[in-house]
This record gives C-alpha cells, structure tokens and sequence, in this order.
C-alpha cells in the first residue's frame, strides 16, 4: 500500500511515519520545504515531495499513485483567517485526491459535539472534515481532545502553567469536562486505519479512559510531579486575557493558546462507542500514564516531535526563506583559528542555546527574548528539542535551523520580531596543520529603513555578543567539552 502524510514536519505527523514504516507501507512525505526532512532518522526510507495543501497546483504529484492520504495539516498558528484556509485547503486536496484515484483519506480532526455552539478553532477542524469529504474520497476522520505526549501544544501549556505557577487563578473553562488521549495511542488508531476497510466513510471519536476537567489534569500532574498547586477560580477572565498569561508564563504564543482555551470552554469528550468496536486490539491508556509516559521522554530527552516543528513564527505563518544573499544584505564575519578538530568545534557551536545558553552573555539573549514575548513573539522559550543534537526544521529558542552539515556547518534563520530577515551561521573548516577555522556570520536582510536603523543602532551590542561568542565557542572546542 502506497500511503501519502501531509504534515509530515508536524507534531503528529513525525511520529505516524516511522510506525507506517515499521508496518510495511510505502510511505510518501509532502511537505513545503524538503530540506525539513534532514535529520530523521527515517529520511532516506521516504519519497519526498514538495507541495503545498495551499497550492492545489503541487497536489496532482504528490498524490500520484497513492492509495491512502493522511491529512494532518491546520493553519492554527497562522492567525487571524485560519478558518478560511483551512477549508480552501481542504476542498482542493478532497478534489486533487479524487482525481488521482486515492482510495481514502485518514484525517485527525477535533472532538466536540457538533449540535452545540463550539469554539472557532474546533468548528473549523470539524468543518475541515466535511470540505475533505465532498469531493465524494471515502474519510476516515478521527475526533481527538487534548492529546498528552512529549512535545505536544496542549501538554506543553498544561506542563508550564503546572510548573511555574503555585496558586492559579483559574477562568471557568478550566471546569470543563475533557478526555485526554495520549499520543501514542493517536498514533496506533492513525496506522490501524487502512487496514480496517469499516472505518472508511466514518467519523471516529478517540479519548483515554479518563474524562476530567483541565483543573484536574493540572493537578493531577502536579502530584505526579510531587508538587502542590493551589486554583483559585476566577468569574471574570475572559480566553482573550487567559491567553495572554499563558503567552507569559509559557512557551505558548498567544496566537495559538487563543483558539485553544476557547475551545476549552466546550465539553470534549467520547459520546459514540465506535472506536471500540471498530479497533479493538486498541486499549488506551489512562491520564496518569500517559503522563508519565510524557515526562519519561523528556527526561531521557527523547522528544521524537514537538509543537515548535511548525513554520509559525513571530513572523506568522510564512513560506520557508532559504538564505540568499543579495545587494542590500548587511553582513558581519568572524573567524578564528582553533586548535582543536572541526568535530569539536562543530560540536561547540551546535549545542548552544535552549538549557545550554549561548557561552556568552546569555542575560542579553534572554533580555532579548522577553521583549520579543511582551510584544506577540516566540521568546527564547521554545528552547531546543535535545540538548546535543540539532536537525533541520527544529526550533532553537528564538531561531529555526535552517541548514546542518554535520560536523561542519549550522545556520539559523531568526523567527523573533525583527524589521528584516536574519540568519546566524557557522562553520568548522579543517586545515592542514590540524587546527579548524571557525566562521560566524550574521546575516541581516532590512526592510526599509526602519530595517537599517534597528541593525545599527543595536550594532554596538551585536559586535560585543557575537565576538564574545565566537571566543567562547572557541575555547568550548578546546576545552574538548560538550555545552550540555
């Protein structure tokens, strides 16, 4: 069986493909930017293509001679008009995957019961089902709550406010009843579809055993954590106001943790029995579990995916921008000679940031970061993925890696609020005596001239950060040290 995975770099998606594999189907990934792909570890047993679900023009080859389409792609952290993408989206990859003869589409929407007034964001996911289903391809599609896993968004925002906060002033939706799931049994009833021809044309709704409410979930993984967490409810804070603490106080911007309490206000949980009888060998597990499940892959630093794979950025949602440079383009370049091996170097500098810091005044990077979040940005918060290695597409703090050789190279495209693009590069360049050549390189693109104001008037302290930094970076590789 051919299978196509829309989403591929997500959340969701990067976990469905090794299971897929495992299983023995010929898996194909479409996604926006190829180079994305770079770094997992089942790369080279995928097809590739480039495509965009928002481009109907790239869908005809990417759904070529496939039998099953798994869309697992939203505009959620796009903004405002998410909705309307959405369903363009939809409908032109329903009428692409008809054309191409796809046998089913498996789609991952969201719970909810459709008779009562629901939240903006799970309307659209619900309406995003029905716009896949009328070009008339059989849908599988899957209803799931707040999923539990390592890396995931609603887990992410549940972890932080838990951790960070010990008396919170709760608004009313965090009474509302829930059914977690966890991811990993997401995954098993996402592979599980094709080979159930019962579950095509069917709508699917999934949660674990328990159905609690978001306060219980936080409290429940405060004891889990051997915490104490006290919640004071709170009449009058509205999902506006809520997002924007948890834009504060967690890695969530406000752009997604907006639609996502909003959508805390309906009741989410499982009211048709199907899964069961549809799925059987599939048992899943309960809230503790899963969190526990969750927490082990973050300490053993094992997050396969996390919420921060997605192109949204303080920038919004925007097409992926390879460096290019260009008349115009403002460049600043060191080096340095460094008695040690380019591995070492190249080892140096591509642990730096997340719990690592940055070697080298790291209170400018985090000053820098909270201004960034204080007007509608990413911050420093996202950290990275893993203390040691780095892949294309991760998100590294305020930047996104854009490029890695490893052993040579990192480039990172900044996703922070700037009046331009920029890109921070390095790299580790064996010479013949044995010592490496260290190139830093920032690389700044301003728009207009508000672009060359904010680039030279903070020239000054750029000069004192990367110089120190590269300095630092230097003797790490000496040293023979890793940053973690």
């Amino acid at each position: 069986m051919r299978v196509l995975i829309t989403g591929a770099t997500g959340y969701v998606g990067g976990r469905l493909v090794p299971r897929l594999l495992a299983t023995g189907y010929a898996v194909r990934c479409m996604v926006r930017d190829t180079g994305r792909l770079d770094g997992r570890a089942w790369a080279r047993q995928v097809e590739v293509v480039q495509g965009d679900v928002l481009d109907a023009r790239t869908l005809p080859p990417a759904l070529d001679a496939i039998d099953v389409a798994y869309y697992l792609v939203h505009s959620l952290g796009a903004g405002h008009g998410f909705e309307r993408r959405d369903l363009e989206a939809a409908r032109a990859f329903g009428l692409a995957a008809r054309a191409a003869g796809v046998r089913r589409i498996i789609y991952l929407g969201g719970l909810g019961d459709p008779t009562t007034d629901l939240s903006a964001h799970l309307r659209s996911r619900q309406q995003t089902g029905d716009a896949l289903r009328e070009a008339g391809v059989p849908v599988t599609e899957f209803r799931a709550a707040v999923i539990v896993g390592a890396g995931s968004v609603s887990f992410e925002m549940i972890r932080y406010l838990t951790e960070r906060v010990p008396v919170m002033v709760c608004p009313s939706w965090v009474y509302t009843r829930i059914q977690p799931v966890a991811i990993d049994d997401v995954v098993d009833y996402l592979a599980a579809a094709p080979g159930v021809p019962a579950s095509a044309g069917v709508i699917v709704e999934i949660g674990g055993t328990d159905v609690m409410t978001y306060g219980e979930m936080m409290t429940r993984y405060a004891r889990l954590r051997g915490l104490r967490r006290l919640l004071v409810p709170v009449p009058l804070l509205t999902p506006r106001l809520s997002s924007y603490w948890v834009h504060l106080v967690t890695p969530i911007p406000a752009a997604i943790a907006r639609p996502l309490i909003e959508g805390l206000r309906n009741e989410v949980v499982v009211r048709d029995p199907r899964a069961q009888a549809l799925f059987p060998a599939i048992v899943p597990m309960g809230y503790d579990k899963a969190v526990s499940a969750a927490l082990g892959h973050l300490d053993a630093g094992l997050v396969e995916t996390a919420w921060t794979d997605a192109l949204a950025s303080s920038q919004g949602d925007v097409p992926p921008v390879v460096l290019a440079t260009h008349d115009g383009m403002v460049i600043e370049h060191r080096q340095r000679m460094v008695a040690a091996p380019a591995t070492d170097v190249y080892r140096a500098f591509s642990q730096l940031g997340g719990d690592n810091g940055w070697l080298y005044m790291t209170w400018a990077w985090r000053v820098r970061g909270l201004l960034d979040r204080l007007v509608g940005g990413v911050g420093m918060r996202r950290g990275r993925r893993h203390p040691r290695d780095v892949r294309v597409g991760d998100a590294l703090d305020f930047w996104r890696v854009e490029a890695v050789t490893p052993g040579a190279l990192l480039r990172l495209r900044a996703e922070m609020k700037v009046p331009g693009r920029a890109w921070l590069q390095f790299k580790a360049q064996p010479q013949e005596d044995g010592r490496t050549l260290l190139s830093q390189t920032a690389f700044f693109a301003p728009r207009g001239l508000w672009g060359l104001v904010y680039w030279y008037a903070l020239y000054p302290i750029h000069q004192l950060i990367f110089s120190g930094m590269a300095r630092r970076v230097a003797d790490r590789a000496v040293a023979g040290r890793s940053v973690a």
